[in-house]
This record gives structure tokens, C-alpha cells and sequence, in this order.
């Protein structure tokens, strides 16, 4: 089963995938999390349209063309069941080409990344949850956990608000993920999320 989590930057996606993931092997099914890290482009193409550019991160930031051939297809009816555990090293910018696992019987793989629903990507997903977290209650989180990676609370804020969180802007306007989205969770406070629809 093939399980993406969407949301804002910042609502809380891979926090929740890690803890669902646990969960499930909890109840003994096997279940594996991918990190979307493992999934972005190269820097020259993330930032071909500018580092400053909300539509650049929303196009160019991840490979989803590769999250669709290299993970969704193989998992979905008729794949190989070999799958991409990731594309891309942050840290070095190398393009990964040969990192794979196999899916067994009944496992649920869970991957939490911003954008998933766009266009036809939509349709290879089993189940998509969204996260639903007021834009200013992400975009606190958000600085929060990135101000130390880009130079402190004052950069990390013009960061978003240029980039990330505009980014989620239009991606909200074009997709309207919410209303496609399986399930929608309210993930306002992560120590209470509240089932809305599913």
C-alpha cells in the first residue's frame, strides 16, 4: 500500500509518518517510511528559477518524476515490487542510482512530502492523508525547526515567506489537496490530532 502524507511545510508530516510507521509494525504490519529528502533534484535544477522563487520550490524542488517511476509504479498493480528508497544526497547533491529495497506481502509504505498530489501523481497513491494546520501555526514550526540551517529566525522567516510557505500557497490554489485527499487529519496540535474525514 502506497501512503502519502501532504500538508504545509511544517504541519507535521514526517513526524506523524514516523510515528504511524511505528505504530503499524506495532500491530505487527510491515511498514517502512521514506524520507523525502531522498527525493529533491539537484541543487542546479532546484534553484535554476532563483533561491528566492516560491514557483521554483513549488516545479523544481523535488523529482516526482521519479517518485512516480521509481517508487509508485513498482509498488502499484503489476510493478516488480523493487522500489527507490532514494534519488537524491542532500548533503553531496550525487544522484542516487542503485539504493532499492522490495516490498513484501502487505507491507504499507508511508512517504511524507509536500506536493504529492499534484497533477497525475494523485492517482498513484492508495491512500493520501492531508494534515490540516493553520498557515500561521506551520509556518512558526517551520522557522522554528529551520532557523539554525539558514541563518537564523530573521532569514529562516524571509525564507518561508518568499519560498516555502508560498510555495504551499499556490500548490493550495492549483490542487486543492484537501478536498482530493483521503483523509484529512487536524494537526494543529500533534498531541491531538483530530480525524476530520476518513
Amino acid at each position: 500500500m502506497r501512503v502519502g502524507l501532504d500538508g504545509r511545510c511544517g504541519s507535521g508530516k514526517t513526524t506523524l509518518a514516523r510515528e504511524l510507521v511505528a505504530r503499524l509494525r506495532q500491530d505487527g504490519v510491515p511498514a517502512t517510511h521514506l524520507d523525502s529528502d531522498g527525493f529533491h533534484h539537484v541543487r542546479a535544477v532546484r534553484y535554476r528559477q532563483g533561491r528566492d522563487s516560491a514557483r521554483g520550490y513549488y516545479d523544481d524542488a523535488y523529482d516526482l518524476g521519479a517518485l512516480a517511476d521509481r517508487v509508485l509504479g513498482p509498488l502499484g498493480p503489476g510493478g516488480s515490487g523493487v522500489y527507490a528508497t532514494r534519488v537524491h544526497d542532500m548533503a553531496t547533491d550525487a544522484v542516487i542510482t542503485d539504493e532499492t529495497a522490495t516490498a513484501g506481502p502487505g507491507e504499507v509504505v508511508v512517504l511524507d512530502c509536500t506536493f504529492l498530489q499534484r497533477g497525475a501523481l494523485r492517482e498513484l497513491w492508495d491512500v493520501v492523508v492531508w494534515l490540516e494546520v493553520p498557515r500561521e501555526v506551520a509556518l512558526a514550526r517551520g522557522i522554528a525547526r529551520d532557523a539554525a540551517a539558514l541563518g537564523g529566525e530573521d532569514a529562516a522567516r524571509a525564507a518561508y515567506e518568499s519560498r516555502y510557505m508560498a510555495a504551499c500557497d499556490l500548490y493550495l490554489a492549483e490542487e486543492r489537496p484537501a478536498e482530493r485527499a483521503d483523509i484529512v487529519v487536524d494537526h494543529a496540535d500533534p498531541e491531538r490530532p483530530v480525524l476530520l474525514r476518513g
